[in-house]
């Protein structure tokens, strides 16, 4: 309508064209280039900034869940420490519970670094498995208020947190090639596949992990429970 409008006023065509035109060059020089440095600088400092808070939510949520207890914490309590709305807290994460699932995440990734580790060294299967659990174990012990709330929330468990998938097959796949590579030097037995032996290994540390958790057979250290998992383990994959 406009260019219509200018027509009949006795502009010319070519006249409307060039307006046209410079309306549409000065809405170019308006818009901001995303690729131009310095918005490319704002953008990484907002980024960074959302970072550096989302890692002070994790761990304010640590410092008190190993203060009063996981259950006893409540979202008002982190927001409160933190001096942040609870609308803030949650565009980081949806619950609490999400928080604690961050500590799950690590705890996997924790795996397959001592697994690659492992892997890298010279060592038999039966010390490579014995160091790797004994070092999981003692890391565990050491922060029982922690790590209790990560197994009785489920925060590792693949079933109940799905997202907890992909991390325990990479630490689960290591554990395999450990397994595969003592079945080539003789020192694991051929007579099951390295996936179920790697099942049953991870299944006992499991269960002696829960039972400590909550106390099931009463109190006991979680490092003499774990090596006689191992020991048993071991004794049992011989060829």
């Amino acid at each position: 309508m406009a260019n219509i409008k200018t027509v009949r006023s006795g502009a010319s065509p070519e006249t409307v064209r060039l307006a046209g035109k410079t309306r549409s060059a000065r809405g170019r020089r308006g818009a901001k280039d995303p690729n131009a440095p310095g918005v490319r600088q704002v953008a990484g400092l907002r980024e960074r900034k959302k970072a550096r808070l989302r890692q002070q939510i994790i761990e304010t949520a640590l410092k008190l869940f190993r203060e009063r207890g996981y259950e006893k914490t409540r979202v008002d309590d982190i927001v409160q420490a933190l001096e942040i709305s609870q609308p803030t807290f949650f565009r980081y994460f949806p619950s609490k519970d999400d928080v604690l699932r961050q500590v799950g995440r690590r705890g996997f990734e924790c795996q397959a670094e001592r697994l690659q580790s492992e892997l890298s060294s010279k060592a038999t299967t039966a010390e490579r498995l014995r160091r790797f659990y004994q070092s999981l174990a003692r890391t565990t012990e050491a922060d029982r208020p922690l790590w209790q709330a990560v197994v009785l929330a489920g925060a590792m468990d693949p079933v109940r947190s799905p997202d907890m998938r992909r991390p325990e097959g990479i630490a689960v796949g290591l554990l395999r090639e450990i397994l595969s590579q003592g079945q080539k030097r003789g020192e694991v037995t051929k007579a099951f596949p390295v996936v179920h032996l790697a099942e049953f290994m991870e299944g006992l540390f499991t269960t002696v992990v829960r039972q400590w958790a909550v106390d099931l057979t009463g109190p006991h250290r979680l490092t003499e429970r774990v090596r006689s998992a191992v020991e048993f383990f071991l004794r049992a994959s011989k060829p």
